[in-house]
């Protein structure tokens, strides 16, 4: 397992953006799949975005495809979230997640229950 600890949450406008930063501690990040999970009150943990352990595959919601971008650098033990033109439903808690690595299915990245290391979430609030 790793450490994971998010960082770039805040309240930005409709149409804004948003960097989130997780930074994980453990030499084993490197054979860790990593994924973006957000939860809103009264609703599910939902899947965002997932980055494959070598950084070749990506994967990303149907509500967030085209304006989200996940991003990994295993030299700085790090995984980043850019957020474009942000929308109130984007509103949640968000969350770092990794999964011992190679999966390539989106059934199975996706899949909350299949991580074994969170962070503790960061606030993403965006008003109209």
């Amino acid at each position: 397992q790793v450490q994971l600890v998010e960082s770039g949450g805040g309240l930005v406008q409709a149409g804004g953006s948003l960097r989130l930063s997780c930074a994980a501690s453990g030499r084993t990040f490197i054979t860790y799949d990593m994924g973006w999970f957000r939860q809103a009150p009264g609703k599910e943990r939902e899947f965002v975005a997932a980055v494959n352990v070598n950084g070749q595959s990506t994967h990303y919601a149907d509500s967030v495809q085209g304006r989200f971008t996940i991003s990994r650098d295993n030299a700085k033990n790090a995984v980043g979230l850019q957020m474009n033109g942000l929308k109130p439903e984007d509103t949640a808690v968000y969350y770092c997640a990794g999964r011992r690595g190679g999966a390539t299915l989106l059934e199975i990245i996706s899949q909350a229950s299949g991580y074994d290391s969170w962070g503790q979430g960061t606030q993403v609030t965006v008003s109209s």
